[in-house]
C-alpha cells in the first residue's frame, strides 16, 4: 500500500515515455532529456514543499550520475554521497542507488553501499516500465531509505553528525 503523501508525490512527477537505454543511441538521448525534464521538475515540487534533500548530475552520456543526498535529523543536517549507473537494460532494470560512505554499515545495503530497496521498490519499477526514471527511484527508493536508515544510524551513534565527529 502507498500512503497519501506518496501518492501525492508520485502524481507531481511526471512519467517518462521513451524505453530506451544506453545502448539506444538516439532514443538514449530522447530518454536522457525526459529524465532531465523529470528530475527538474522533482527537484522544483521538492523546493516548493520545503523539502529540498538532493543534487544529481551525470557524465556527459548521461550513464554515470554523482552528487549529494542529505537528512535533517534532530535540526542536524547529514549529508552524503550519492551514485549510480544507469544499467545497460535500463529502464527495465532500476538503477542502484549506493551511498559508498555508509558501506558495511547497516544490513539494509550491498557491497559497495548500494541500498537495499528490492523487495518494497523493485516490483513497483517493473510494473511501471518505461514510466518510471531516475526521479522516481530517488522518491520511491532513495528518500525511504534515507527516512528509516539514517534515524537509526545516529540513534545507534554509527553515523556523527560532521561537527560532532570533528570534535571528537
Amino acid at each position: 500500500m502507498v500512503d497519501a503523501s506518496t501518492k501525492k508525490t508520485l502524481s507531481d512527477i511526471p512519467v517518462l515515455k521513451t524505453k530506451a537505454g544506453p545502448r539506444d543511441k538516439e532514443l538514449w538521448v530522447q530518454r536522457l532529456k525526459e529524465e532531465y525534464t523529470t528530475l527538474i521538475k522533482y527537484v522544483q515540487n521538492n523546493k516548493e514543499a520545503d523539502n529540498d534533500w538532493f543534487r544529481l548530475e551525470s557524465n556527459k552520456e548521461g550513464t554515470r550520475w554523482f552528487g549529494k543526498c542529505w537528512y535533517i535529523h534532530n535540526l542536524l543536517k547529514y549529508e552524503f554521497d550519492v551514485e549510480f549507473d544507469i544499467p545497460i537494460t535500463y529502464p527495465t532494470t532500476a538503477p542502484e542507488l549506493a551511498l559508498p560512505e555508509l558501506d558495511g554499515k547497516t544490513a539494509k545495503m550491498y557491497r559497495g553501499g548500494k541500498i537495499c530497496i528490492s523487495d518494497h521498490f523493485k516490483p513497483l519499477w517493473a510494473r511501471n516500465v518505461p514510466k518510471f526514471g531516475i526521479a522516481h527511484a530517488m522518491a520511491l527508493g532513495l528518500g525511504p531509505w534515507l527516512a528509516v536508515e539514517v534515524p537509526d544510524l545516529i540513534e545507534k551513534g554509527i553515523v556523527k553528525h560532521k561537527e560532532q565527529s570533528e570534535s571528537n
